[in-house]
């Protein structure tokens, strides 16, 4: 058994060492309720670019420009010793955290932003980072494609756990993908929120007889900096939920046993018994023996993908 923790907080927008040292401190807060796992959301650091919904499209140009120049100034270089004290908590603490960072490209061109994932390890080391693969409509504007390098369930002493972000649940081959590595904990960060989005995990649940986290952004009016450009235009309400949050915990098949957590900012806890999952496929294993090898392969590329390669 282990205690999952799913934070819901908003960061500090737009200011990436302060959105560091509030996970930093969310930790040690989870860490001292007996959590095992630590889960932050889609984009925790420096937060989720939630203007692109209300740019109008080829109006804002100039403003569009203004604030992805602020995101990529608060961007996570990987290569740079930046997330150091997310790490060194995780150690310190001896626990599992998954958490969403806008990450700056450090090999081709330096300018590519993608919307990343990481599980970082109990002994403080970057166990998997998976970039999104299909950013969806208006975010293509901001991140660039992820590949399948990271489309990995990773082992932790918290279970075999793998993520997915927002839309890409909706990618049945994805889902399967991550089926196939035998998966107990599948985790979705996400903006996405309501009941449809709700049920679409429980689906998930069902389907893959693994627990689902859903970890949700949480934004209300008055979360936004008051130097953020335009502010008064795009969030002029600051009581307003811009993202009501929903994080939730669904056990397989579809119960829902911790959350919603809705319009509160909070931490989510739930104890989770991997060894469940493997019970649950015992009438359906969508990877296993209720697959038809025989009619159906999907096969999925793990290299990381590359715009040049340099030959010495």
């Amino acid at each position: 058994m282990s205690r999952y923790a799913i934070v819901q907080k908003p960061p500090v927008f737009l200011d990436k060492r302060k959105s560091i040292a509030s996970a930093v401190a969310l930790v040690d807060e989870a860490a001292g309720n007996g959590a095992d796992l630590v889960v932050f959301t889609e984009a925790f650091i420096p937060g989720y670019p939630t203007w692109i919904w209300r740019l109008r499209p080829g109006g804002d140009w100039n403003l569009a420009e203004e604030l992805h120049a602020r995101l990529l100034k608060n961007a996570v270089d990987l290569a740079s010793d930046d997330l150091a004290p997310l790490y060194a908590a995780a150690r310190k603490h001896g626990l599992t955290i998954v958490c969403g960072i806008e990450e700056r490209d450090d090999r081709f061109s330096r300018s590519t932003l993608y919307n990343t994932i990481l599980i970082v390890g109990p002994d403080g080391s970057l166990l998997n980072r998976h970039r999104k693969l299909m950013p969806t409509n208006p975010e293509r504007m901001v991140w660039g494609f992820g590949d399948a390098s990271g489309l990995k369930v990773v082992q932790t002493p918290a279970g075999r756990i793998g993520t997915l972000l927002c839309w890409e649940n909706y990618m049945p081959l994805a889902r399967y993908a991550l089926y196939a590595q035998g998966i107990e904990v599948y985790i979705a960060p996400t903006y996405d929120s309501g009941d449809g989005w709700i049920g679409s995990l429980q689906h998930i649940a069902r389907e893959g007889c693994c627990w689902v986290v859903g970890c949700g952004n949480l934004m209300k009016g008055s979360d936004f900096p008051d130097d953020l450009p335009e502010k008064s235009r795009l969030y002029p309400e600051r009581d307003e939920w811009v993202n009501p949050g929903d994080s939730v915990v669904i056990a397989p098949g579809g119960e829902i046993v911790a959350g919603p957590l809705r319009e509160q900012a909070g931490i989510l806890y739930c104890d989770i018994d991997p060894e469940k999952v493997g019970i649950a496929r015992r009438a359906l294993d969508v990877a296993g023996h209720y697959s038809r090898p025989d009619i159906f392969q999907l096969h999925v590329d793990t290299r990381p993908q590359a715009p040049v390669e340099f030959e010495k």
